[in-house]
């Protein structure tokens, strides 16, 4: 099994990944992947669409061993949800 380290500080991270994902990927993915999963790395800017985190993060290591994956669900301000969701009444 590979342990991989995080090369960055949490900010540069987040900084990294939300500027390449909103200025080279998302142009690219966003029309036609609502709600699928993007991994990118953030030393490249390469990337893989899944359907689920681990099916995207798996195949960027395949591709690049050492990358360093931001996650993206696209089209959502979040790649999970916590808490209860609201629930409606029908009448």
């Amino acid at each position: 099994m590979v342990v991989r380290q995080p090369r960055y500080s949490k900010e540069e991270f987040c900084r990294r990944g939300d500027y390449i994902y909103q200025t080279q990927v998302r142009p690219l993915v966003e029309a036609a992947n609502h709600g699928r999963i993007v991994a990118i790395d953030i030393e490249t800017g390469d990337f893989e669409l899944a359907d689920d985190i681990l099916n995207a993060t798996n195949s960027l290591f395949e591709r690049l061993p050492n990358a360093q994956p931001w996650i993206v669900r696209i089209g959502h301000r979040a790649v999970h949800r916590f808490g209860a969701r609201s629930l409606k009444q029908h009448v």
